[in-house]
């Protein structure tokens, strides 16, 4: 449904969330140790990230990721890495897809899309950070 980089970025929000009471910040090979991706790949999405202002990033010894200081939609997450298209677009790729110039599937997509969309938008990392610590639930394998 996503892409692999949008996967990456919301376990990389849900996992940083996780740690927002830590006085430290995670570094990029703690990040990538926590959710089993690669290096390289998760630096660039942690740019995007930062520069999306989802993220704060700090240089140095000490420096590291942290999430913004404020709440944080799953919806903002995948628009930074994969844009709208996903809540937007229809499912086909048809540029002119719409209710009254529709695709053969667009009928049955569109409730689906914006109940999507719908989650997404209420959906707040603060509401889906339990149960990493508890080992309900899982960032990896």
């Amino acid at each position: 449904m996503f892409s692999k980089a949008c996967e990456y970025a919301l376990k990389i929000m849900i996992y940083l969330n996780s740690k927002r009471e830590d006085t430290h910040l995670a570094g990029l090979k703690e990040i990538t140790k926590a959710i089993d991706s690669p290096e390289a790949y998760t630096a660039k999405i942690l740019q995007q990230l930062v520069r999306s202002k989802l993220l704060i990033s700090l240089r140095g010894p000490s420096g590291g990721f942290k999430v913004a200081d404020r709440p944080i939609t799953l919806l903002e997450i995948v628009v930074a890495i994969d844009g709208e298209k996903i809540v937007s677009s229809c499912v086909l790729g048809l540029e002119q897809c719409s209710a009254k110039h529709p695709c053969p599937v667009h009928q049955r997509f569109v409730s689906v899309r914006d109940y999507l969309k719908g989650v997404l938008t209420t959906t707040k990392l603060s509401d889906i950070e339990s149960g990493l610590d508890e080992g309900i639930s899982f960032l990896k394998m």
